[in-house]
Parts: structure tokens; C-alpha cells; sequence
């Protein structure tokens, strides 16, 4: 299965039980609104795929993993309503994920940034490499990642969100993101953590497919009132992108 268009790439191969989710964009493998749709769409199709037992999801090239919500989308926004529409975007894909019936392993070749952030947070699982780099920069633009804020917290606890959130400007090292519990191993080059990614997903996938859902219920046990949090902190977002101290500081940072 395959869609490409100029708003970005989605593939999923599915081979041995396991089905490799592959997003790709040229701006650093950002998400416009329809990329993020197609993204929501393609996990809930998966979720009830009876060939599938694990999803894998990774992003093109070898180079940033996901630098977030696409920038010029971003500077686009109107009013609230175009706002809220905006973040729901990242909200309805961590939704998908938090609902979907098959254990996610993430595959984070490289820095993530916002909402890349919250798509590792959201897998079940993470393998990564040293050039996998996180930073939450929404604070210094005058907003805030509050959709993902609920993703991020449930992985790595309020201490690490609020570091990451304040130091809003500060880059963190795979082995910070590893310690505070991101990713669960941390390799040294790309070919060694697809060489591992494979080897893990094909294991986990020839577990009982039963056991395997049980255990996601488990991981994701209390997290029901998403729907609701989830769309109600796109709002606040979608809300706070509007205001005169945000549109300074988006209209500065374009033009650098």
C-alpha cells in the first residue's frame, strides 16, 4: 500500500506479521494536516488487519525522524476554529495509536522536534539511534505542545516533560530521552538499528496476537478521557497561535 502527493509520503509494507508505516516529507519529514489524516487513517485500517500483529513506524531517509506540524501551515492560521483543526491533527494520530489494537515500535533515526516528539511517546515502544535528539520548543513561539504534553508525561513522567517544556530552546541527547524512559535502547548507527528493529518486531509479532493486545490494553489502561483532553488542549492551541505575542515571534523566526 502506497499514497504520495506533494503534502508528503505514507507507505506500509507488510511482511512476516509485521506492517512498516513509512512517512516522508522534504521539509525534515514534517506533517502537513492531510499527511497527518492519511497517518490516522492508515494505524486505524491496520488495527484491524488480521495479518498484521505489530506495526512499525518510521520515517523517511536517514536524517531528522520528524520535525512536527508543518511551519507554513502553522503561519496560515486565521481564527480558532482553523486553529483547533490544526492541532487535532497530532491529537486524532496519538488517539489512533493510544486505540490501536497492535503493539507500535518506533523507529527514530534522528532528531525529533514538537509533535515528533509526541509520535515517539505515542509508540509502545522505541528504538533510536545517538543522533536521536529531542526538543520541545513550542513555549518559545508562544504556545505550548499540550496535545502531546499528555503523551510525553505518561512515557517520561512530569519532571522530564516539564524540563523538556521550559528549557524550551535546549536540545536533549538520545541517552537523556533513553534515561527518562523514551526509548528503551539506543544504537550507534542507522544500520544497526534497522538491523534490530527488524529482528524485534518479527519476535514480537510471533507471540500470541491475544496476549500481545491484552498487554497494549495494560499500557494504555486510564488513558480513555484522551478523546476529550486530547481535542480540548488542540483548542487551547489553537487559541493561544493567534495571539499578538505568537504571531511576533512565528513572523521573526520565518524570517531567519
Amino acid at each position: 500500500m502506497a499514497t504520495t502527493r506533494e503534502n508528503g509520503s505514507l507507505y506500509t509494507k507488510i511482511e512476516n506479521k509485521v506492517a512498516i508505516v513509512e512517512f516522508g516529507h522534504p521539509a525534515s519529514n514534517s506533517f502537513p494536516s492531510e499527511l497527518l489524516e492519511r497517518l490516522e487513517n492508515e494505524i486505524n485500517k491496520l488495527s484491524n488487519e488480521d495479518s498484521v500483529n505489530v506495526i512499525v513506524l518510521r520515517s523517511e531517509g536517514e536524517g531528522t525522524f520528524c520535525a512536527g506540524a508543518s511551519f507554513d501551515e502553522l503561519t496560515a492560521i486565521e481564527d480558532e476554529q482553523q486553529g483547533k483543526a490544526f492541532f487535532s491533527g497530532f491529537a486524532n494520530v496519538i488517539n489512533a495509536m493510544r486505540r490501536c489494537s497492535k503493539i507500535i515500535v518506533g523507529r527514530v533515526q534522528g532528531k525529533a522536534v514538537g509533535g515528533g516528539v509526541g509520535l515517539a511517546a505515542a509508540c509502545d515502544y522505541v528504538l533510536a539511534t545517538e543522533a536521536a535528539a529531542i526538543k520541545l520548543s513550542e513555549l518559545s513561539i508562544g504556545i505550548g505542545p499540550f496535545v502531546i504534553a499528555p503523551a510525553v508525561e505518561r512515557k517520561m513522567g512530569v519532571a522530564a516533560l516539564a524540563e523538556l517544556t521550559l528549557a524550551a530552546t535546549d536540545w536533549k541527547n538520545a541517552y537523556w530521552a533513553k534515561e527518562k524512559g523514551l526509548y528503551a535502547r539506543v544504537f550507534d548507527s542507522v544500520k544497526e538499528l534497522d538491523k534490530e528493529v527488524t529482528i524485534f518486531a518479527e519476535k514480537l509479532a510471533s507471540y500470541n496476537p491475544k496476549a500481545l493486545l491484552e498487554m497494549k490494553k495494560i499500557l494504555w489502561k486510564n488513558t480513555e478521557h484522551w478523546e476529550n483532553l486530547l481535542a480540548e488542549r488542540a483548542a487551547i492551541s489553537g487559541e493561544l497561535v493567534l495571539s499578538d505575542l505568537t504571531k511576533q515571534a512565528l513572523s521573526k523566526f520565518k524570517k531567519s
